[in-house]
């Protein structure tokens, strides 16, 4: 088999460290035929979907995609601006600020960029554009601070699919999870701190995680220990009773039994045991998207006041502000420890004399 090369490769390019942030990903555009591409790739991922490969085709291919494109498309035009998807733009700018900072912190070596695990711009196409920079060794961090199978491991896969296919590979390193990283935990109170300075306190804090099946759980998955733990740290710098505050999970698919409480049902019953006003945080979210702006800025809002809920606030993700960049910039540089670069003379100038010809 032919592997991929690096076009226009020069063995006297400077080496340099990469920093690959990674996320989700989002559809191209709000129509269906975006969301139906975007939706098949999604979920026809095993780490995604753990259900026998030809049952599930027959279900996606025969069912959910003849269905859900349309309806998800709504949703996602409620979000959509004109610089694209919210998780898209914040992502330019968080990966913007990291590479604005590590610079002005004297890195100049660090090369940062961004992909998609879905959707544009793919784990491929980035990985490519970053060795031709001369990348020769690779931090991945997935913006996922809690580790699940469905999303930090299935990032994983992605770039070892790449990897397989290509001639010259990078020194690797993958940060698979940031759940209780202090300067992360800090970053989450202090934007609850700013919120209640502005509109104060509520009746309830809820933490709203994204869900996943019980059965990846009891599977072994991390995932919603992890949660609990953010939710605790959190709680505890914000000085908070466990009366005071409530994990839950949101964004279930499918008819199986996911991760409990559920975010909606829980907002549904709340008014009835007193608690007329309350807070929704999403801590294992890094930046907006359609799952916090739609599904938990405006349908668990209405869920909550038609049930006579009062007050309902939803508090938005850290995206790029300064203190989520400094830690995710922490974060990266505690990883990149012993990666110093320097450049090796000798293979420079063994190169320099290949490409005049004085070495055969």
């Amino acid at each position: 088999m032919g592997f991929i090369n690096t076009k226009d490769f020069s063995h006297t390019q400077a080496d340099k460290i990469g920093v690959l942030l990674t996320n989700l990903g989002t559809p191209d555009e709000p129509t269906p035929t975006a969301l139906k591409r975007y939706l098949k790739q999604f979920l026809s991922d095993p780490r995604v979907v753990e259900v026998p490969r030809l049952l599930w085709w027959c279900i996606l291919n025969g069912v959910i995609l003849n269905i859900r494109p349309r309806r998800s498309a709504k949703a996602y035009a409620t979000v959509f601006t004109d610089e694209g998807s919210p998780l898209l733009f914040h992502t330019v700018s968080q990966t913007k600020a990291v590479q604005a900072a590590l610079t002005q912190a004297g890195h100049d070596n660090i090369v940062v960029d961004f992909a998609m695990r879905y959707g544009n711009p793919s784990f491929a196409s980035v990985i490519e554009r970053m060795m031709a920079q001369g990348v020769r060794k690779l931090l991945v961090l997935p913006l996922y601070p809690q580790y699940s199978a469905a999303t930090t491991a299935s990032s994983f896969d992605e770039l070892a699919k790449d990897f397989t296919q290509r001639r010259w590979l990078p020194d690797l390193r993958f940060i698979s999870h940031y759940h209780d990283y202090p300067a992360y935990i800090d970053a989450c109170v202090n934007r609850i701190r700013e919120h209640w300075q502005t509109h104060g306190m509520a009746d309830k804090l809820l933490f709203s995680y994204h869900g996943i099946p019980k059965r990846y759980l009891l599977n072994g998955d991390p995932y919603h220990c992890e949660c609990y733990k953010t939710s605790r740290l959190i709680a505890e710098k914000l000085g908070l009773s466990k009366a005071q505050y409530l994990t839950t999970f949101q964004s279930r698919f499918g008819r199986e039994e996911w991760l409990k409480p559920y975010t909606d049902e829980t907002l549904k019953a709340l008014p009835a045991q007193g608690v007329a006003s309350v807070q929704v945080f999403c801590p294992g979210f890094s930046a907006d998207c359609l799952e916090t702006i739609e599904e938990i800025g405006e349908e668990n809002k209405e869920y909550f006041e038609h049930a006579g809920g009062k007050r309902y606030e939803y508090i938005s993700a850290l995206n790029d502000r300064a203190d989520h960049i400094a830690a995710l910039c922490q974060l990266i540089t505690d990883n990149l420890q012993g990666w110093q670069l320097t450049a090796d003379p000798n293979r420079l100038a063994r190169a320099q004399a290949l490409n005049s010809q004085e070495v055969k």
